[in-house]
């Protein structure tokens, strides 16, 4: 009679391997998509905070758009939104947001379109009301 060995085979440890091996890469990916869809989200919530301050309060005290913005020009809100999830203030090289102000004079403007590049979505823009 012959005695049945126990344990796992060579190739079922290869299988077992090769599948765990390709749920962490699963992982991996997922949990990359998922914080790049994060870090877009904050950008589209400080976009949006740029825009209601820019509409709701400096375009009505003032009748008109800024040249550039930053946390002094648009001081109602959170200062570190001016900064980007990558940590790139607002005006600098690489930064994910940008404020271009159109038909300016003297400073005075009267439209802009506000930008943030976005990872897994094309750039989000908005635009003046006004």
């Amino acid at each position: 009679m012959h005695k049945a060995k126990s344990g796992f085979t060579l190739l079922e440890i290869i299988i077992v391997a090769a599948f765990a091996s390709l749920m962490l890469i699963l992982f991996f990916v997922q949990k990359s998509n998922v914080d790049a869809m994060n870090r877009d989200d904050a950008r589209k919530t400080a976009l949006n905070a740029m825009y209601f301050a820019l509409e709701e309060g400096y375009y009505p005290d003032h009748g008109y758009y800024p040249e550039e913005i930053s946390e002094k020009v648009l001081t109602v809100i959170d200062p570190a939104l001016f900064t980007d999830p990558s940590g790139i203030y607002f005006g600098e090289s690489g930064c994910a947001y940008s404020y271009e102000a159109t038909n300016c004079k003297d400073g005075k403007c009267k439209s802009y379109i506000l930008r943030a590049v976005l990872e897994k979505e094309d750039d989000y823009l908005k635009r003046s009301r006004n």
